[in-house]
């Protein structure tokens, strides 16, 4: 009998690999029927980690089996794909087990005549362990092809990224950026000060075995090293939230009594922690495109105790419903490619395409633009994405200022902590990292309204 955690974590690959789930949704239905919390997160592991190595294993199933992919079955290849990865990275589980589990896959997926085909390929693989085709680190950082065969199928990751981060930060930079979003991140908290402090947050979650250390950067941040932080303390106590996500709230500079819209606010963490540091005084309009993404970011506004907002869905496009309201302050966290969340969210790399990154900048603009309506003189509009790429940050702005000259870029040393200054750019943005800070890269820009 197949062990659940394969069946489960190959329902998932097939619902990612078919666009049928985003990788949540997919790990979420597939471990439905786990009851056992060690079987789901070997599920986890498995399929999160199939995803992060894709590439080198599909280098490695090619070469054993001396065929390109496309003559290999989408779902025999899916069979290999988490294979491989056990036996190459999952040393506690049993190689034997492996290769059996996944000749009953082979059967279950309806393809019995490869079966002869994935022992070979998977026995072959575990015979030559040690001296697999693998493109080695480059002797020199210079030999641009050798780099990119290295970071890009040694480090699993699309050529034409590893490309352009090489072009922009050089060879070591690259390597450790790759290196980050190839380790499995750790769970982040951002402690709810509505309901209490970072401090006594993490007293509370110590006392139920969950062990926890605050952020470097975010103030009111907590990594999880150890135990189970979910069930652990009052409901909306906290929310997970990257780090990287919680610094943009800090540049909104919110204050008690402003008149605060965001404009993007589905899931809702941004909101929340502005909420909080508006006290839960003043108006906050959170809003969002589609119902059921508003209905989430109901459920958590109304779970963490925030008092002061109001949701409002917007159409897609055309003026927003605010009629001649102006706001304090606006954010735009903005849709994006999400390729600077690549190590919590594996499955983008593979997702995203370097000629979709003009569609979603055309878009960002456009939204940007509408915001800029809602705008009160004075007041601040926060450009942010989750995104490495140029054309969907610096590049937004430039052209959005260039339309609009009413509006102006504020130096953001001038107005975070200085402990956060080394996360502010050259321009006075907000850009975090990997290879820098140890943060998933993300972007923040903040714009006054002087007219």
């Amino acid at each position: 009998m197949t062990a659940p955690p394969r069946t489960a974590a190959l329902n998932a690959l097939r619902a990612v690999d078919e666009r049928r789930d985003d990788l949540p949704a997919a790990l979420a239905r597939s471990r439905t029927r786990l009851t056992d919390p060690r079987d789901r997160a070997l599920t986890t592991e498995i399929v999160t980690g199939t995803l992060r190595w894709q590439r080198l294993l599909d280098h490695l199933i090619a070469a054993v089996a001396a065929r390109p992919l496309s003559r290999i079955d989408p779902a025999v290849l899916l069979v290999l794909r988490l294979s491989v990865y056990q036996l190459l990275h999952l040393d506690r589980v049993p190689a034997s087990a492996v290769v059996d589990d996944a000749v009953d896959l082979t059967r279950t997926v309806r393809r019995p005549h490869a079966t002869g085909f994935v022992n070979a390929i998977l026995r072959t693989i575990l015979r030559g362990r040690g001296r697999l085709p693998i493109p080695p680190r480059p002797e020199s950082p210079d030999d641009r092809d050798a780099a990119l065969a290295y970071l890009g199928i040694a480090c699993s990751h699309p050529e034409w990224l590893v490309a352009r981060w090489l072009d922009r930060h050089g060879f070591d930079a690259t390597e450790a950026w790759v290196r980050f979003d190839n380790t499995a991140p750790p769970v982040c908290l951002w402690a709810n000060r509505l309901q209490g402090s970072r401090e006594a947050l993490a007293a509370t979650l110590r006392e139920r075995a969950v062990a926890t250390e605050p952020t470097v950067w975010a103030p009111d941040g907590l990594l999880v090293r150890s135990g189970l932080p979910f069930g652990a303390a009052a409901e909306g106590a906290f929310l997970a939230q990257d780090e990287a996500s919680q610094l943009v709230g800090l540049i909104m500079e919110v204050r008690p009594g402003d008149r605060v819209l965001d404009l993007c606010a589905a899931p809702g963490g941004k909101a929340t922690a502005m909420a909080a540091n508006m006290c839960n005084s003043g108006l906050l309009v959170a809003s969002d495109v589609r119902p059921r993404r508003l209905a989430l970011l109901r459920q958590t506004l109304t779970r963490a105790g925030v008092t002061c907002a109001r949701t409002v869905r917007v159409a897609v496009d055309g003026p927003l419903p605010f009629a001649a309201a102006r706001f304090d302050r606006v954010l735009v966290d903005a849709p994006c490619s999400g390729l600077g969340t690549i190590r919590r969210d594996p499955d983008i790399r593979w997702r995203r395409t370097e000629s979709e990154l003009p569609a979603l900048a055309a878009a960002q603009r456009a939204l940007v633009t509408r915001a800029a309506d809602a705008v009160a003189l004075g007041g601040r509009l926060v450009y942010a994405t989750c995104s490495s790429e140029p054309e969907e940050n610096e590049q937004v702005l430039h052209a959005f200022l260039a339309d609009r000259p009413t509006f102006a870029p504020l130096d953001l040393r001038d107005t975070l902590p200085p402990a956060l200054e080394p996360l502010v750019d050259e321009d006075g943005a907000l850009r975090t990292l990997p290879f820098a800070h140890g943060l998933e890269a993300f972007f923040a820009a903040a714009l006054v309204r002087r007219a």
